[in-house]
Order: C-alpha cells, then structure tokens, then sequence
C-alpha cells in the first residue's frame, strides 16, 4: 500500500492542513472528534474536493491541484464504510448491495448472490435496513462496498456508535474480514484501543493538522511529542530538567530519574503510562513514595491518583493495576514506593 496525502481545505471556522505517506496495507488516522479525520477520508474517497494539494493511492495520482486532476469518486477505485454504515432506508439489502456494483449489467445479479451468500445474508434479500440488526448493517454496508473491488477500502469510525459486546462482536469480524481482503486499508478512529488493534502504521491529527506519523507500536512506546502521547491515552507528565546524558530531575513529581535512551537536547518533558509503573516495599533508584491522593474504582482495573510532598501541588501520577475479582475495593497489599521503569520513560518535546 501506498497512500500520500498533502492537502489543506477551509472551511467557515476550520482549517484542515493534512499531510502523511504510508506504505503499510493497515493504517490509521487517530484524533478526536473534529480533529479533520472524517473530512480527511471525504477528500481521498474524492467526496469532498480539497482547496489544493495532491493525493495519491497507490502510485496512482487521485487529485492534484497544480496539475488540475480531480478524478470523480467512481474513477478512484476506493471504497468507503461510512460512520453510521449509510445505507439507504428505503432499498432492501439486495438493493444496498446492488448500488455498488461497477460492470456488466449482465453479471450484475450473479455478482450480488455472490456476495449476499459470502457475507452470510442469505434469507434477508428483501429486508430493511430498520429491520436489520447492526452486525447485519455492517455486513450489508461491507458487501456494498467490496462488490465494486476497491483498491484501498476507507473505514469511518465503524464502531463508534455500538455497545459494548457488539463493538467487540464487530471487532471481531472485521479482524476476520481484514484477514481475508487482499487490498489496502485506511481507518479513522478516535479510539486509542482500535487504533493499536487494527493499524500496523498512524497518523495523528489534532485540530485540523497533523501532529506525528509512524509505526502505531513505536508510536505508542516513544510518541515524542506531549500532544501525541496524551491522543494515545498517556495521563503522566512532568517538565524535566536535565541532569546528565541519562539522568533527568522530573520537576512536577519531584523526583530524579535515570532514563534507558539518551535524552534528546530538545526534549522537555517527561511521561509514563500508568500501567507500566510497579508498585515496590523498598526505596531505590527511580522510586517514589506511594501516598495515595484519591482511589478510583473502574471495572477491571484500580486506579490511584498518587501525591507526594516532592510534587508541584497541581500534579498527580496515575498508578493503574489490575483488579483480582469484583469484591477487590482496593487493591489488597498496598506498596510502600512506586517504580518508574527506565525502560518505559517517554521523552517529549
């Protein structure tokens, strides 16, 4: 897969300024709501015309502003799962499908057979979408898309507006489904957890413009910016001073800190996920005394919200560790220190 995108389009009261290049077969765009990842899609799927620059799937030249290509969205081979899956209300699932055939009208209900029986719709040709339940939406919204043999396939936040076991449902067959589809595959999400899961490369956008591009686990691990590592779920960080090729002093946790990379001149910050902090009875290098400011009690996990007198007043370090059943209020063995692994500091700018 290649896709590289370079476009900026405004609107009354929004800027979107987009660029990345990506030559893996699953990526994602990771933001939050009305960050520009949806209008993003839009444009490369040829929905929306940007005000200028270039897209390209492929090799393939999609729209070019200087050069006055703007192929029509039939032309780009590109299928696209909305948000909400839209299909149309008043057409039965043999005719949702049927809207997204591209050949021969002599095939063309020989093609929709096909792919009523390969996505397992067999006995629902004439229902309603409203009589559908939501795995045979998506079903229904996947079959209209792929009988037109896209390139690249362009997913929409496909389960945001699901419960939890369906999400997980879904998930699951879209995992399956991915596993199966032989081209490329571009997703927008707001969700950290689907972002990890499905994209072997991200782009993460914030307000419009793109903050950082690369592979998801190293973006995870070493996000490199603040903005970037708060859109991957990361609550802990401190200003830092640096004391040393590998030593820092965290100026809001007031503690100094022995990293495992060398820290980079333009870095100011340091951070760390709460799940990789340890809990230990004994001081030592990297420790911090554990006194708990606030508990909070989520369903699998116990999560602390640590305050120490070294601390600037407004700070607090996340400490989340799993849950051994539902009658487990707290955590049963509390430490005396909290360990923050070398390997696991972040360095940001």
């Amino acid at each position: 897969m290649s896709i590289y995108v370079n476009i900026e389009k405004k609107f009354k009261g929004f800027s979107l300024k987009v660029k990345f290049n990506t030559e893996s077969a699953s990526t994602g765009i990771l933001g939050a709501s009305g960050s520009g990842k949806s209008m993003t899609l839009r444009c490369i799927a040829g929905i929306e015309t940007p005000d200028r620059g270039e897209i390209l799937v492929n090799g393939k030249t999609l729209f070019d502003s200087e050069k006055k290509i703007n192929l029509k969205p039939r032309e780009r081979h590109v299928g696209y799962l909305f948000q909400n899956y839209a299909l149309f209300p008043t057409m039965t699932v043999y005719e949702n499908i049927g809207c997204g055939f591209r050949g021969e009208k002599e095939f063309r209900d020989e093609k929709i057979r096909d792919f009523i029986d390969r996505y397992h719709l067999e006995g629902l040709e004439k229902h309603l979408p409203s009589q559908l339940s939501g795995g045979q939406q998506q079903r229904v919204a996947l079959a209209r898309m792929m009988i037109g043999e896209p390139e690249v396939i362009l997913l929409d936040e496909p389960f945001s507006a699901l419960d939890g076991f369906l999400k997980d449902v879904l998930q699951r067959d879209m995992q399956d489904f991915l596993q199966e589809y032989q081209g490329d595959m571009l997703m927008v999400t707001h969700s950290r957890d689907e972002a990890f899961r499905f994209c072997h490369e991200l782009t993460l956008l914030k307000e419009g413009k793109t903050l950082t591009s690369g592979k998801t686990r190293e973006l995870f691990e070493q996000p490199g910016l603040v903005e970037a590592a708060r859109l991957t779920g990361c609550k802990n960080f401190s200003r830092i001073e640096k004391l040393g090729p590998r030593y820092l002093f965290a100026l809001d946790w007031g503690i100094s800190l022995r990293t495992e990379k060398e820290i980079p001149e333009e870095a100011s910050y340091v951070a760390i996920r709460g799940h990789w902090i340890q809990g230990r009875d004994a001081d030592g290098e990297n420790c911090i005394p554990f006194q708990p400011a606030e508990y909070v009690e989520n369903t699998f996990e116990h999560q602390y919200l640590v305050q120490t007198p070294g601390m600037d007043k407004d700070t607090v370090l996340w400490w989340m560790c799993p849950r051994n059943s539902f009658r487990e209020t707290e955590k049963g063995k509390l430490p005396e220190y909290l360990y923050l692994p070398p390997e696991h500091l972040m360095l940001l700018k």
